[in-house]
């Protein structure tokens, strides 16, 4: 799998209200461009439509503070992999539900840390949303 190497770094902070606010910031930024669902563009998906409300509505209902600051870090590198990676994802078929695909890409910060991004695909639908983005391992 190849993997994507962002301009951009990772947010800096150790405490969710530190991440929380710039991230949500950028998510504004994005949110405002449309009357509806917020969504962004993905370069691989031939310019589709990948909505990110599933990604926010997970981080809110997370009671772990810790896990939503790891995922939170990561937010604009992960948003710029969507927008511009053109790399194969791994896809597989999701097990629980039949007619939903789950892609993985992979990225790097400007610092060289490892991240993945997980996209959700509906067959029948053919809607993409983002389920997630979250480091390798943190140092």
């Amino acid at each position: 799998m190849k993997v994507y190497k962002t301009k951009s770094s990772k947010y800096s902070g150790t405490k969710y209200s530190e991440v929380y606010k710039p991230a949500f910031v950028y998510y504004k930024t994005i949110k405002r461009k449309s009357k509806r669902k917020s969504y962004i563009k993905s370069a691989y998906f031939k310019k589709d439509k990948i909505f990110l409300e599933l990604f926010w509505k997970r981080i809110w209902d997370n009671n772990n503070l810790s896990d939503k600051t790891r995922r939170l870090k990561y937010f604009k590198c992960g948003v710029e992999l969507i927008e511009n990676s053109k790399f194969e994802p791994i896809s597989k078929q999701n097990v629980n539900r039949s007619n939903e695909i789950l892609h993985r890409f992979a990225g790097t910060t400007k610092q060289n840390d490892l991240f993945y991004v997980h996209i959700k695909e509906d067959k029948k639908t053919d809607e993409k949303w983002s389920m997630s983005i979250f480091p390798i391992e943190d140092k």
